[in-house]
């Protein structure tokens, strides 16, 4: 997984365990794109204080991934889930032996299709 969408996953599953300074600080860099010297300025420290501010709040939401394993498991379910999403969508009428089985397919297949549109959306 690229490391930008690594760092998103990091702090949308454990950003709220942040301190408001924390959370702020990596907003301004990861989400708005700030630079370093950007944020020092706005926040009225050095650039120095901002990259280890980063550095240690990457360090703390890699500690949270490596005791929860919340991001890792979420990755897996979502592979998982687009195997079956993809799969269900290979199915043809012709390959039920009735049309109650066909029915009961695309009833579930429409569910999987909402599930995967939800967590493709978030």
């Amino acid at each position: 997984m690229e490391r930008f969408a690594k760092m998103a996953l990091l702090a949308d599953f454990y950003g709220p365990l942040l301190t408001s300074k924390q959370g702020r600080i990596w907003d301004l860099h990861y989400e708005q794109d700030f630079s370093l010297v950007e944020i020092a300025e706005s926040e009225n420290i050095s650039r120095q204080a901002v990259y280890d501010l980063l550095k240690r709040t990457e360090k703390i939401l890699h500690g949270y991934e490596d005791k929860l394993g919340l991001v890792r498991r979420f990755v897996v379910e979502h592979n998982k889930l687009s195997e079956v999403h993809q799969l269900m969508q290979e199915f043809e009428e012709k390959d039920f032996a009735n049309g109650n089985a066909w029915e009961r397919h695309q009833s579930i297949k429409q569910k999987i299709d909402e599930i995967y549109r939800d967590i493709e959306a978030s």
